[in-house]
């Protein structure tokens, strides 16, 4: 595991754009993972603006580690915010997107899209492998949809599983914790004063971590990056710097 810790939001956006746009570059065909939330906005916004002419964007191919179950023109949708901030300022090839498909039935878009991903990707012991998988982080602990609540979802049989809000009941589908791991290089995207104990805890695994689905995230390749804010680092036991 390695802490890469900036001052703030836009430093942490500003560092993981490097960092992606190089793993791009270092790569042939590249199969990422994207996630919603704030950070990755800005994230998008930064790699339109300073790599939108620079970067072989027909190489990159998107998919999306989780999904709400709304249409693709709702404001709630990870793919809209995407569009919004990256792909509409970018000149990438239709076919490279790969959407989940948010206003289908959930059980039959769940079963299509773990179907997709295994004839796109290669398998590693019939797990699907991305070169990056993207992960944010709640307050609750919970990454990309799998919540505390439902964490038996996390070793599924099936590569992508549908996930409920255990506040608002919103389905959503999510790849599972066997996909994540799989990846070649897992990135964590976690910014914020509110997230700061939960980081603590899924980071240096405390007592009663197993709880939390983002302290399952163990790659088997080893490569495993938080992106924190100091905000977010703050009651970790070592010095930021």
């Amino acid at each position: 595991m390695e802490l890469k810790i900036y001052r703030d939001k836009q430093e942490v956006a500003e560092n993981f754009s490097d960092y992606f746009v190089n793993k791009v570059k270092e790569a042939g065909a590249f199969h990422v993972a994207l996630s919603g939330g704030s950070t990755p906005k800005i994230v998008f916004d930064l790699l339109a603006r300073k790599y939108a002419g620079t970067v072989d964007w027909n190489k990159v191919n998107f998919y999306w580690g989780d999904e709400r179950c709304v249409p693709p023109t709702d404001d709630q949708s990870n793919y809209k915010m995407t569009v919004e901030h990256l792909f509409s300022k970018i000149e990438v090839p239709k076919e490279n997107i790969n959407r989940i498909l948010g206003e289908k039935d959930p059980v039959n878009e769940a079963m299509r899209y773990a179907n997709l991903l295994e004839i796109d990707l290669d398998r590693v012991q019939g797990v699907p492998q991305f070169d990056l998988v993207i992960l944010g982080m709640g307050d609750d602990g919970h990454t990309a949809s799998i919540f505390p609540h439902e964490i038996e979802l996390w070793d599924s049989d099936d590569h992508c599983v549908v996930a409920n809000h255990p506040e608002s009941g919103q389905k959503r589908v999510s790849i599972n914790g066997k996909v994540i791991n799989a990846a070649k290089e897992v990135a964590f995207l976690v910014t914020g004063a509110s997230k700061a104990e939960k980081v603590k805890v899924v980071v240096e695994k405390t007592e009663g971590s197993e709880v939390y689905p983002a302290s399952l995230v163990n790659p088997a390749s080893g490569n495993l990056v938080w992106f924190l804010d100091e905000e977010a680092a703050a009651k970790l036991n070592q010095d930021p710097s």
